[in-house]
């Protein structure tokens, strides 16, 4: 590989559900609506098929496609792979605002060749009900390596399936479907990133919040940088904020949940509250929650240096943030924290981007150091105009809880 690779600048988004699209966005947020999820502009409307054989064709590049998927449902799109450059194929899914979610519903996403041969591990997303219906997205990858399955140039299958929904919604979810490609994997990028890096947010000065109205989805999501944020939720929203971050530097990240205006004892929430994080490539890294009963409540989240050696090791967070350029924080509210009255939770985030202490660097053949840029880029501040990422992104899913009243599990497969 020479140089850093291109991600097409369209940002993998999400639907507008049926009827709603004009209270998307900032400018429709009236009082009591919770904003549905902003769909990619010029987004095309595509029917997968329900046989393997069939399907229509996803274009690599700004394309975007849009469909939708019932409880239990497997749909087939094809895809056509070169054999120099590796493959990210995406599906975004989308339930209702506040809606409830079968326990054992959400999607799995899989890429295989002409044989039914898979590409590499499947990935599986709930829609982690018991903590409000939250979207989920993730991708599938083939990247060339020696060794490595799938490397043949030729048409390919994306397949994207719904799990059980029994117990909550039957409706069918939209779905977002997007494909993207980058560079062969080099020698050495199976290696794990082992720079020390501290988990430890750096020490923060007390500093004014700004205050900000988070997007809908990862389309609008609003753009932040370091600093503390202040904006407000409603009960059953979740809202986005995009924050750069470069090669060898960490993402420090907390939201602190204010006290609720309730109507005698609230009700105690399991997962009540939610703070998320997704790749530049809407891939999982890390995912927080916490109960909520009105009262102040804080989640945290610290991650690896961005931009290492694009290694199948070292967990979710590591694989997750194989990539430098745009990071998705994502701040969720419960809808059953609006059970005891209260109307909007006032929310901050405190936002670091700090260098690590012994960081990966990557290097080509010549010695020549690769870096990343996600518009001005340099210590997190974010920028307009395309991502330039550094690798590929192998990202894990695991997310096990224990939920409800009784112990539910939620199944997770990772690669």
């Amino acid at each position: 590989m020479r140089g850093c690779w291109l991600v097409g600048t369209a940002a993998l988004g999400v639907l507008v559900a049926a009827g709603s699209a004009g209270a998307a966005g900032q400018g429709g947020r009236g009082a009591g609506a919770v904003p549905v999820y902003r769909m990619a502009p010029g987004a095309q409307e595509v029917r997968g098929s329900g046989s393997a054989t069939g399907g229509p064709l996803l274009r690599p590049g700004s394309a975007t496609y849009t469909d939708s998927v019932k409880p239990g449902e497997r749909k087939y799109y094809r895809v056509e792979l070169d054999a120099g450059s590796s493959a990210y194929v995406s599906a975004v899914a989308v339930p209702r605002p506040g809606a409830t979610m079968g326990t054992r519903d959400g999607i799995d996403v899989v890429l295989e060749d002409a044989s039914g041969t898979s590409c590499g591990a499947g990935r599986h997303r709930t829609f982690l009900s018991a903590g409000g219906a939250y979207p989920v997205a993730d991708y599938v990858e083939r990247v060339v390596r020696p060794g490595a399955p799938c490397g043949a140039a030729g048409t390919y299958r994306f397949a994207v399936e719904r799990g059980d929904a029994a117990g909550g919604d039957t409706a069918a979810v939209p779905v977002e479907l997007r494909y993207e490609t980058g560079p062969a994997a080099r020698p050495g990028d199976a290696a794990t990133s082992s720079g020390a890096w501290s988990s430890q947010p750096p020490p923060r000065t007390r500093r004014a919040a700004t205050e900000i109205v988070g997007g809908s989805g990862f389309n609008d999501a609003a753009e932040i940088r370091a600093g503390s944020w202040k904006d407000q939720l409603r009960p059953g929203e979740t809202r986005f904020y995009r924050v750069s971050v470069d090669t060898g530097r960490q993402l420090f990240a907390s939201a602190r949940f204010a006290g609720a205006a309730v109507d005698g004892a609230a009700p105690y929430v399991i997962s009540g509250v939610r703070l998320g994080l997704s790749n530049t490539a809407r891939g999982y890294v890390m995912n927080k929650t916490a109960g909520y009963q009105g009262r102040d409540a804080t989640l945290s989240l610290a991650t690896p240096p961005a931009g290492g050696p694009a290694g199948a090791g070292g967990g979710d967070a590591v694989r997750g943030m194989r990539f430098a350029g745009w990071y998705y924080l994502q701040v969720s509210l419960n809808p059953k924290v609006g059970r005891g009255g209260s109307g909007t939770v006032p929310v901050t985030l405190d936002v670091d981007v700090e260098k690590a202490s012994a960081a990966p660097v990557r290097k080509e053949a010549g010695g020549a150091r690769v870096t990343a840029v996600a518009g001005a880029g340099g210590s997190g501040g974010g920028g307009g105009g395309v991502l330039r990422v550094v690798g590929y992104a192998g990202v894990g899913v695991g997310s096990g809880l224990l939920l409800g009243l009784g112990v539910w599990t939620l199944r997770v497969r990772r690669g």
